[in-house]
Protein backbone atom coordinates (compact mmCIF):
# COMPACT_ATOMS: atom_id res chain seq x y z
CA UNK A 1 0.00 0.00 0.00
CA UNK A 2 1.26 3.60 -0.88
CA UNK A 3 1.68 5.58 2.11
CA UNK A 4 2.64 9.71 2.43
CA UNK A 5 5.13 11.19 4.15
CA UNK A 6 4.99 15.06 5.19
CA UNK A 7 8.34 16.65 4.22
CA UNK A 8 10.12 19.67 5.97
CA UNK A 9 9.16 21.56 3.02
CA UNK A 10 5.30 20.93 3.30
CA UNK A 11 5.30 18.58 0.31
CA UNK A 12 4.39 14.85 0.97
CA UNK A 13 6.45 12.10 -0.50
CA UNK A 14 5.04 8.49 -1.44
CA UNK A 15 6.26 5.51 -0.49
CA UNK A 16 5.78 1.69 0.69
CA UNK A 17 7.34 0.46 3.27
CA UNK A 18 7.79 -3.45 3.88
CA UNK A 19 9.12 -4.14 7.50
CA UNK A 20 11.25 -7.22 7.91
CA UNK A 21 14.26 -8.43 9.06
CA UNK A 22 18.07 -6.77 8.46
CA UNK A 23 19.08 -3.47 6.65
CA UNK A 24 16.58 -2.06 4.77
CA UNK A 25 16.94 -2.07 1.30
CA UNK A 26 16.11 1.21 -0.15
CA UNK A 27 15.27 1.35 -3.97
CA UNK A 28 16.76 4.33 -5.75
CA UNK A 29 15.12 5.39 -9.16
CA UNK A 30 16.76 7.20 -12.36
CA UNK A 31 16.49 10.27 -13.67
CA UNK A 32 12.25 10.83 -14.40
CA UNK A 33 11.81 7.46 -12.96
CA UNK A 34 9.80 6.60 -9.88
CA UNK A 35 8.59 2.78 -7.68
CA UNK A 36 6.74 1.71 -10.08
CA UNK A 37 9.07 0.00 -12.72
CA UNK A 38 10.03 -3.27 -13.13
CA UNK A 39 13.01 -3.34 -10.94
CA UNK A 40 11.93 -1.75 -7.65
CA UNK A 41 8.62 -4.33 -8.24
CA UNK A 42 11.11 -6.92 -7.99
CA UNK A 43 12.83 -6.50 -5.22
CA UNK A 44 9.91 -5.26 -3.29
CA UNK A 45 8.61 -8.54 -4.22
CA UNK A 46 11.91 -10.51 -3.69
CA UNK A 47 12.38 -8.52 -0.03
CA UNK A 48 9.04 -9.73 0.95
CA UNK A 49 9.17 -13.52 -0.26
CA UNK A 50 12.97 -13.44 1.96
CA UNK A 51 11.27 -11.87 5.04
CA UNK A 52 13.38 -8.47 4.68
CA UNK A 53 12.62 -4.62 5.26
CA UNK A 54 12.21 -2.79 2.40
CA UNK A 55 11.43 0.61 1.09
CA UNK A 56 10.57 1.66 -2.43
CA UNK A 57 9.73 6.03 -3.04
CA UNK A 58 9.16 8.63 -5.64
CA UNK A 59 11.16 11.59 -5.47
CA UNK A 60 9.14 14.57 -5.04
CA UNK A 61 8.19 15.95 -8.30
CA UNK A 62 7.39 12.41 -9.42
CA UNK A 63 5.63 9.66 -9.36
CA UNK A 64 2.78 10.12 -6.75
CA UNK A 65 4.85 12.99 -4.65
CA UNK A 66 4.17 15.89 -4.74
CA UNK A 67 6.22 18.89 -5.83
CA UNK A 68 7.69 20.19 -9.00
CA UNK A 69 10.31 18.30 -11.12
CA UNK A 70 12.18 21.70 -12.31
CA UNK A 71 12.26 22.90 -8.54
CA UNK A 72 14.00 19.54 -7.91
CA UNK A 73 18.28 18.53 -7.50
CA UNK A 74 19.86 15.88 -6.45
CA UNK A 75 20.85 16.94 -2.77
CA UNK A 76 17.45 18.10 -2.28
CA UNK A 77 16.60 14.76 -2.97
CA UNK A 78 19.80 13.64 -0.56
CA UNK A 79 17.78 14.92 2.42
CA UNK A 80 14.14 14.28 1.78
CA UNK A 81 15.30 10.65 1.71
CA UNK A 82 17.15 11.35 5.19
CA UNK A 83 14.11 12.65 6.14
CA UNK A 84 11.90 9.67 5.28
CA UNK A 85 14.37 7.44 6.68
CA UNK A 86 14.35 8.80 10.28
CA UNK A 87 10.45 9.38 9.81
CA UNK A 88 10.20 5.65 9.87
CA UNK A 89 12.86 5.20 11.85
CA UNK A 90 15.02 2.96 9.79
CA UNK A 91 18.44 2.54 11.40
CA UNK A 92 20.19 0.69 8.91
CA UNK A 93 19.98 0.43 5.29
CA UNK A 94 21.44 -1.52 1.97
CA UNK A 95 21.16 1.29 -0.41
CA UNK A 96 20.35 0.10 -4.21
CA UNK A 97 20.51 2.48 -6.84
CA UNK A 98 19.40 2.08 -10.17
CA UNK A 99 21.00 5.03 -12.78
CA UNK A 100 20.87 8.16 -11.06
CA UNK A 101 19.89 6.53 -7.95
CA UNK A 102 23.33 5.53 -8.22
CA UNK A 103 24.83 8.67 -7.82
CA UNK A 104 22.13 9.56 -5.29
CA UNK A 105 22.84 6.21 -3.31
CA UNK A 106 26.61 7.73 -2.94
CA UNK A 107 25.39 10.85 -1.33
CA UNK A 108 23.20 9.40 0.72
CA UNK A 109 25.92 6.92 1.71
CA UNK A 110 27.81 10.27 2.79
CA UNK A 111 25.45 11.61 5.48
CA UNK A 112 24.09 8.53 6.54
CA UNK A 113 27.66 7.49 7.51
CA UNK A 114 27.81 3.69 9.54
CA UNK A 115 23.83 3.60 8.75
CA UNK A 116 24.57 3.13 5.57
CA UNK A 117 25.23 -0.83 5.86
CA UNK A 118 26.08 -1.94 2.01
CA UNK A 119 25.64 -0.36 -1.50
CA UNK A 120 24.40 -1.74 -4.55
CA UNK A 121 24.63 0.12 -7.87
CA UNK A 122 22.72 -0.47 -11.13
CA UNK A 123 24.33 1.21 -14.18
CA UNK A 124 25.10 3.68 -11.76
CA UNK A 125 25.56 7.23 -13.15
CA UNK A 126 27.71 9.69 -10.82
CA UNK A 127 28.94 12.80 -11.87
CA UNK A 128 26.65 12.55 -15.27
CA UNK A 129 25.65 16.07 -15.25
CA UNK A 130 29.94 16.84 -15.90
CA UNK A 131 30.57 14.14 -18.24
CA UNK A 132 27.01 13.92 -20.11
CA UNK A 133 27.33 16.36 -21.61
CA UNK A 134 29.11 18.65 -24.15
CA UNK A 135 30.46 21.79 -23.43
CA UNK A 136 27.41 23.40 -25.61
CA UNK A 137 25.07 21.65 -23.44
CA UNK A 138 26.94 22.39 -20.26
CA UNK A 139 27.24 26.19 -21.24
CA UNK A 140 23.09 26.27 -22.55
CA UNK A 141 22.58 25.26 -18.82
CA UNK A 142 24.90 27.67 -17.46
CA UNK A 143 23.29 30.46 -18.98
CA UNK A 144 20.20 29.02 -17.18
CA UNK A 145 18.21 27.55 -20.09
CA UNK A 146 16.59 24.35 -20.01
CA UNK A 147 18.40 21.45 -22.39
CA UNK A 148 15.89 19.10 -23.94
CA UNK A 149 16.81 16.04 -25.78
CA UNK A 150 15.72 13.01 -27.28
CA UNK A 151 13.92 10.32 -25.40
CA UNK A 152 14.85 6.75 -26.56
CA UNK A 153 12.16 5.58 -23.58
CA UNK A 154 8.75 7.93 -24.85
CA UNK A 155 7.51 10.05 -27.22
CA UNK A 156 7.91 13.19 -24.99
CA UNK A 157 11.76 15.00 -24.90
CA UNK A 158 13.81 14.68 -21.85
CA UNK A 159 14.20 17.77 -19.82
CA UNK A 160 18.04 18.53 -18.26
CA UNK A 161 17.00 21.96 -16.09
CA UNK A 162 19.62 24.48 -14.91
CA UNK A 163 19.11 24.19 -11.50
CA UNK A 164 19.68 20.31 -11.35
CA UNK A 165 22.65 20.27 -13.68
CA UNK A 166 24.30 23.46 -11.20
CA UNK A 167 23.42 21.13 -8.06
CA UNK A 168 25.00 18.35 -9.86
CA UNK A 169 28.02 20.01 -10.38
CA UNK A 170 28.50 21.42 -7.15
CA UNK A 171 28.08 17.91 -5.90
CA UNK A 172 30.73 15.51 -7.96
CA UNK A 173 32.50 12.47 -6.45
CA UNK A 174 34.41 10.43 -8.56
CA UNK A 175 37.36 13.15 -8.43
CA UNK A 176 37.32 13.54 -4.89
CA UNK A 177 36.95 9.93 -3.72
CA UNK A 178 33.97 8.77 -1.74
CA UNK A 179 34.52 7.76 2.22
CA UNK A 180 32.42 4.56 2.25
CA UNK A 181 34.27 1.39 4.03
CA UNK A 182 31.34 -1.22 3.54
CA UNK A 183 30.77 -3.48 0.89
CA UNK A 184 29.71 -2.20 -2.56
CA UNK A 185 28.47 -4.03 -5.89
CA UNK A 186 27.86 -2.58 -9.00
CA UNK A 187 26.13 -3.98 -11.81
CA UNK A 188 26.72 -2.58 -15.29
CA UNK A 189 26.06 -3.40 -18.65
CA UNK A 190 28.65 -3.49 -21.51
CA UNK A 191 26.09 -2.46 -24.15
CA UNK A 192 24.74 0.57 -22.07
CA UNK A 193 23.83 3.18 -24.53
CA UNK A 194 23.30 5.56 -21.92
CA UNK A 195 26.18 5.35 -18.65
CA UNK A 196 29.51 3.92 -20.22
CA UNK A 197 30.28 0.46 -18.32
CA UNK A 198 33.86 2.18 -17.64
CA UNK A 199 32.08 4.58 -15.44
CA UNK A 200 31.45 1.54 -12.94
CA UNK A 201 35.02 1.09 -12.71
CA UNK A 202 35.97 5.36 -12.46
CA UNK A 203 33.27 4.29 -9.34
CA UNK A 204 35.28 1.12 -7.82
CA UNK A 205 38.36 2.89 -8.10
CA UNK A 206 37.13 6.45 -5.77
CA UNK A 207 35.21 4.08 -3.37
CA UNK A 208 37.31 3.94 -0.07
CA UNK A 209 36.15 0.80 0.76
CA UNK A 210 38.22 -2.57 -0.60
CA UNK A 211 35.33 -4.44 -0.71
CA UNK A 212 33.97 -3.48 -4.14
CA UNK A 213 33.37 -5.89 -6.94
CA UNK A 214 31.94 -4.78 -10.69
CA UNK A 215 29.97 -7.54 -12.40
CA UNK A 216 29.67 -6.84 -16.38
CA UNK A 217 27.09 -8.19 -18.41
CA UNK A 218 28.47 -8.16 -21.88
CA UNK A 219 24.84 -7.87 -23.90
CA UNK A 220 23.50 -6.34 -20.90
CA UNK A 221 21.97 -2.69 -21.97
CA UNK A 222 21.36 0.51 -19.60
CA UNK A 223 17.86 -0.79 -18.38
CA UNK A 224 19.04 -4.49 -17.38
CA UNK A 225 15.59 -5.31 -16.94
CA UNK A 226 15.19 -8.96 -18.62
CA UNK A 227 14.73 -11.58 -15.99
CA UNK A 228 18.64 -12.77 -16.02
CA UNK A 229 19.72 -9.21 -15.17
CA UNK A 230 17.32 -8.83 -12.29
CA UNK A 231 17.84 -11.68 -11.16
CA UNK A 232 21.65 -10.85 -10.97
CA UNK A 233 20.72 -8.01 -8.67
CA UNK A 234 18.08 -9.68 -6.45
CA UNK A 235 21.62 -11.82 -5.82
CA UNK A 236 23.65 -9.35 -4.50
CA UNK A 237 21.09 -7.87 -2.53
CA UNK A 238 21.04 -11.52 -0.95
CA UNK A 239 24.42 -12.06 0.11
CA UNK A 240 24.38 -8.41 1.43
CA UNK A 241 21.43 -9.34 3.64
CA UNK A 242 23.59 -9.76 7.04
CA UNK A 243 25.97 -6.53 5.90
CA UNK A 244 27.09 -5.28 8.84
CA UNK A 245 30.36 -3.10 7.75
Amino acid sequence: MIQHFDLPSGERMAYRFLPGDGPAIVFLPGYMSDMSGGKAQAVLAHAEAGGRACLLLDYTGLGQSEGVFADKSLPLWRDEVVALLDGLGIERAVLCGSSMGGWLMLLLAEALGPRAAALVGLAPAPDFTDWGYDDAQKAQMARGETLLQPNPYGPEPTPTYAAFWAAGQANLLLAKGIAFDGPVRLIHGQADGDVPWEVSLKLAAALRSADVQVLLIKDGDHRLSRPADIAVLLTALDALGGARQ
